[in-house]
């Protein structure tokens, strides 16, 4: 049976072992520094971009919190996108412009390019408003939101 020899001292007789241990233990070490660094100066790659023309972000409190999967066209990785751009709440979405809903799913990635989200401030309106049949009846029609 062969066994693997792992040489460790240089050509002058000196032991290479612990110089190359703590050169690979200063790599990872480096590595895991600037993983930090490049986390916290670009919010982990997921953080969405503040404009001018958007509102304020902030913590929605329980009471102001709505189930926004109850509109067509919107799941829960799209309810995550639109509590982390400050949309908790029907009254919010059925107030917010298409173009920025538009911005929000662009601005999440090729996956997002086929939601359409034109009819998702109308029928936040009407969840926001109780008219709950009229959206189911509505709702019935549509097909992803369209």
């Amino acid at each position: 049976m062969l066994k693997l020899a792992i040489n460790t001292t240089a050509c002058d007789g000196s032991s290479v072992f612990w110089p190359w241990l703590l050169w690979l233990l200063g790599a990872f070490l480096l590595g895991l520094l600037l993983g930090w660094l490049l986390k916290q100066l670009f919010g982990g790659g997921a953080a969405v971009a503040e404009t001018s023309n958007t509102p304020a972000r902030f913590a929605a409190v329980d009471s102001a919190k709505d189930d926004l999967t109850k509109v067509e066209g919107i799941g829960p990785k799209i309810q995550g996108l639109l509590n982390n751009d400050g949309i908790w709440s029907f009254n919010q979405l059925a107030n917010s412009s298409t173009k920025r809903l538009q911005k929000i799913l662009d601005d999440a990635g090729p996956a997002y390019t086929v939601h359409n989200p034109s009819t998702w401030s109308s029928q936040a309106r009407l969840a926001d408003e109780g008219s709950w049949e009229e959206l189911e009846n509505w709702q019935k029609y549509l097909k992803g939101g369209l």
